[in-house]
């Protein structure tokens, strides 16, 4: 018997399964390219947006593809919201109001450090919620630095603090956190699906994880009454550097969010109110200056889009593409069902638990576009797109808190260790972790109990 056919047989490859280059079934050419990415990108040696686009390129000459259905796989919802959000908080971020509000909170505290690790905590995860996590911790992890010098303590259980944070409260809203873009655009959920979901645990996991940070840290955070009356000194109205462009930023920025939560009674896509609200931002910008000042201003502000991001989603989308055009994603979820015996509520749980521990070992995007077609397949057992919604939050909870669980759990944390490594601060991955997992197991506990409260 063939290879082909023992694998038919046995379950695991579909019957119209194709045979690719070499003479070799399509599905395991698919399994060797995922798992390949998927290894090579936790190693941290190359980009990984270049990684994906490999990966992509492969599946199409390899023949697991052909260009049109690798172009149909990419979901440009996504890429559209990513993109828009990407440009409004880089011409916002030119104002300098993100700065301004995090030494304002420092001020409101008089410079106590351990209030100070409290507002710029809550600060992130407010500003993550409604922009995203990796433009935040981007914002707040230098000037978080600058105050941790001034008052002469140790920055990192300040970073410590945020990176949790970040991931807390991108979890809450659609656009907090880009597993939740990707799950909002493939399942057809809301901006207001995620806030009414999602949103009311949130402030139980944020209350719940600083305790723990006091209990941790508590013995660690001092700082002496001239280093706090240094802070005191600062100005924050020296961090806004743009009056007008705040006042335009601020305008878009809430009629972006006002069109998220109305998005549904308009018949509109995220991404079109995203890049809407991005077109106008632009032109609001430069809407004074001639044309050569015009396009040197868009060019700054493309450059600052984060393009490695936005090419790591498309080459990741055509991969997970190829591997459910060849039915491996379907096999697997059959495979969870086979687990759970079909119970409905073990398998929300075996969701958020198998998200929660996969997205601390691996990045959760990719690990998140697996599981998506995934989910999607289990929705005939169950009843329908409907009945499924409870397994889409667990997914959602699971992947983003979970991203909490190391270093390279989520590109939030990577970006702030970078900015601790570059000021002489770096932070060990096994003092993180040693810290951070257990954090991130009592988030998932409290997620498990609200699931299974809320919907089970």
């Amino acid at each position: 018997m063939s290879l082909e056919a023992a694998t038919t047989a046995s379950g695991f490859m579909p019957a119209h399964a194709s045979t690719a280059i070499f003479g070799l079934p399509s599905v395991w050419l698919a399994i060797a390219i995922l798992l390949a990415v998927y290894a090579v990108i936790m190693m941290e040696k190359f980009n990984r947006a270049v990684l994906s686009l490999l990966g992509a390129g492969i599946m199409i000459l390899c023949g697991v593809l052909n260009q049109e259905q690798a172009i149909a796989g990419v979901d440009f919802n996504t890429i559209g919201l990513l993109t828009g959000m990407m440009v409004i908080v880089a011409i916002s971020q030119k104002t300098g109001m993100f700065q301004y509000v995090a030494i304002r909170a420092a001020k409101l505290v008089k410079g106590d450090p351990w209030g100070v690790l409290v507002m710029l905590s809550v600060v992130t995860a407010l500003f993550s919620a409604f922009l995203d996590n990796v433009t935040t911790v981007l914002l707040i992890a230098p000037v978080t630095l600058l105050i941790t010098d001034a008052l002469d303590v140790k920055p990192y259980p300040f970073l410590f603090s945020e990176i949790l944070a970040s991931n807390i409260g991108g979890t809450a809203t659609l656009i907090g956190d880009p597993p939740n873009i990707m799950i909002g655009s493939q399942a057809g959920l809301t901006f207001y699906d995620f806030l009414v979901n999602l949103a009311p645990i949130i402030p139980l996991i944020m209350l719940t994880t600083m305790a723990c940070i006091w209990v941790i840290f508590r013995r660690d955070i001092h700082a002496s009454r001239e280093a706090r009356e240094l802070i005191m000194e600062f100005n924050e109205r020296d961090a806004l550097k743009n009056i007008p462009l705040l006042k335009k930023s601020l305008s878009v920025l809430g009629m972006v969010l006002i069109g998220f939560t109305t998005a549904h009674e308009l018949h509109l896509e995220p991404a079109s109110i995203a890049m809407f609200g991005a077109a106008l931002l632009l032109l609001l910008q430069t809407w004074s200056c001639d044309l050569e000042e015009k396009n040197h201003a868009f060019e700054g502000v493309m450059a600052e889009v984060e393009w490695t991001t936005i090419f790591f989603f498309v080459g990741l989308f055509i991969i997970v593409t190829g591997a459910e055009h060849t039915g491996i994603i379907a096999f697997l979820a059959d495979k969870m069902l086979e687990l759970t015996k079909g119970d409905f509520n073990a398998t929300v749980a075996a969701v958020l638990w198998t998200s929660a521990i996969a997205s601390a070992v691996i990045d959760n995007i990719p690990f998140v576009a697996t599981m998506i077609p995934m989910i999607h397949d289990m929705a005939p057992t169950f009843g329908g797109a409907e009945a499924i919604r409870p397994l889409w939050w667990a997914l959602a909870l699971g992947a983003c808190l979970g991203g909490n669980g190391s270093l390279i759990g989520a590109s939030a944390n990577l970006i702030v260790a970078g900015f601790a490594q570059r000021a002489g601060h770096p932070i060990s991955f096994f003092t993180f972790i040693k810290h951070a997992f257990l954090l991130m197991i009592l988030s998932i506990v409290i997620a498990q109990i609200y699931i299974s409260l809320r919907y089970l």
